[in-house]
């Protein structure tokens, strides 16, 4: 599959990942790789065409990202997006300017080459989606124009060295026909065959799990989240009993976390599972701390602390098995140097080095949708794998401010109702990320002619792609007067409920 492939150089664009993601629906296998990575590796992996993603730097300025001037020599198709096309330019002797008009959001794309193969099946006149301050004002030499807008050569190509530039961003839904030029990119000028599925994922890494593993044991952190569960069993499938998982119930999980996950990869899928309760330890290390940093660091060092305890307590266990996927990855190894710390990573902190393992990574080639995919593929249950993203740190940074056991059972039973009637409404899969947050904020409130004074939770909701960026979702007034009403008649501790529309930016999805 890999050897059928599209190579991305990433110059720091925020659709890196689209691209990518855009390439795979069509059955093609895509990975994104820093712009810097050297021209022999690149060659290595055997493309069949290569993506240059846009970026916000300047190709004019010093100091600005480049690539290797020979990669246009290697007779491997090369497709360049906003800044892929000016560096193209610029390199091969053309030149790029600062526009006197820039160019952000929608614009009319008109085609000066309708033969192109760039744009089989394309209207000639179409929106595009441009974000883009300079643009390419001489072409390089064997270069044409084949498109443009009202203040941009908008698309070239040389077609004896099968390049192709353009100055929008085709991967973004706003460019109507923008999947359709990709298609054609892909299968039209780099000849890629559709080959990259799930089904042929799954027999692969199988494969390659049962060679790299032998007759070893492999040692798993499973949490019930979606990335750990399809892991484990995967792993599962290729080696059975040898894959030991430990769940660790930390006392800040969902309603009936332990029970549910013992019951499905347990007594369903026969996996080897410890089960650890350690309520009483988390929230004994939690008692008197507010701080969601503290709290995120005390859950993350104790979480080791519990999984360090039960692994050392193995034997011939040579692998330990973590649930990274590929966008971990992609960050990992992120163009764009480190940003500004908004927190600590929503899961659980890294487990130490000192424990002697090998890393067995499975799932680290997969976006989350393919994650999902892969796990309807091995049977997990649909409402296990599609489940909303849950923080390693758990219901410890849902409750603000202190934590306490009655807080955490409070929330766990807010939360359950919640998400219950989102499943019932059949409005769970339309809406990102659900949960409820509880305040450290009391009220007073009436019920049955009796004065209470009791907490009030937060309803929270959001619509994302890439959770990057997200928006409050718009749930219907009456059901969100039918959660209220359950929650306050049901839940002893709360009598308020509010529903938090705020989108990210500036507020987080996760409210610590």
């Amino acid at each position: 599959m890999k050897k059928n492939s599209i190579v991305i150089l990433d110059f720091g664009s925020q659709y890196n990942q689209l691209i990518a993601r855009r390439v795979r629906e069509m059955g093609v296998y895509a990975e994104v790789v820093p712009y810097f990575e050297p021209l022999e590796d690149i060659l290595a992996r055997e493309p069949k065409g290569i993506i240059l993603s846009g970026g916000p730097a300047s190709v004019y300025l010093d100091g600005s990202p480049t690539i290797e001037k020979a990669l246009y020599e290697q007779g491997i198709p090369v497709l360049g997006i906003c800044y892929g096309m000016q560096l193209t330019s610029q390199l091969l002797g053309g030149n790029v300017e600062r526009a006197d008009k820039q160019e952000f959001g929608k614009a009319e794309l008109i085609i000066d080459d309708l033969d192109s193969p760039l744009f089989k099946d394309v209207p000639n006149l179409n929106q595009v989606w441009m974000s883009h301050g300079d643009h390419v004002t001489i072409l390089p030499e064997g270069f044409k124009q084949i498109a443009h807008t009202d203040s941009c050569i908008a698309a070239t190509a040389n077609v004896e060295k099968n390049i192709y530039c353009i100055q929008y961003h085709a991967e973004v839904t706003h460019s109507e026909y923008g999947a359709k030029m990709l298609e054609n990119f892909v299968f039209g000028v780099a000849k890629c065959e559709k080959n990259w599925s799930m089904g042929n994922y799954i027999e692969e890494t199988v494969k390659s799990i049962k060679e790299t593993v032998g007759d070893k044991k492999v040692l798993l952190g499973l949490s019930g989240g979606v990335d750990s569960s399809v892991a484990a069993a995967l792993i599962h499938k290729a080696i059975g009993d040898q894959l030991i998982c430990i769940f660790v119930d930390t006392g800040l999980l969902r309603k009936d976390e332990a029970k549910n996950v013992m019951e499905i990869y347990g007594e369903n899928f026969h996996m080897n599972i410890k089960c650890v309760d350690a309520e009483e330890r988390f929230l004994s290390k939690l008692a008197g701390v507010s701080d969601p940093e503290a709290k995120r660091k005390i859950i993350g060092k104790e979480f080791v602390e519990v999984f360090n305890d039960e692994a050392s307590k193995l034997t011939d266990v040579k692998f330990l098995a973590q649930g990274t996927i590929y966008p971990d990855v992609i960050e990992s190894q992120s163009v764009k140097g480190p940003s500004a710390t908004i927190k600590s990573h929503h899961n659980v902190g890294g487990l130490p080095e000192d424990m002697q393992f090998e890393l067995l990574e499975p799932l680290r080639e997969l976006f989350k949708d393919e994650v999902r995919a892969v796990g309807r593929e091995l049977g997990i249950p649909a409402h296990m794998v599609d489940r909303h993203p849950f923080p390693g740190p758990g219901l410890g940074i849902r409750i603000l401010g202190e934590v306490d056991k009655e807080k955490a059972d409070i929330l766990r039973e807010a939360d359950d109702i919640f998400i219950k009637e989102l499943r019932a409404a059949n409005l769970y899969q339309e809406v990102s990320q659900a949960f409820v947050v509880l305040l450290p904020v009391k009220s007073v409130g009436v019920m049955g002619d009796e004065r209470t004074y009791e907490y009030t939770a937060v309803l929270r909701s959001a619509n994302t792609i890439d959770f990057m960026t997200a928006t409050w979702s718009r749930l219907p007034y009456e059901f969100l007067d039918k959660v209220s009403n359950r929650i306050i008649n049901e839940v002893k501790g709360i009598n308020r409920l509010t529903y938090d529309i705020s989108s990210k930016p500036p507020a987080t999805i996760e409210w610590e």
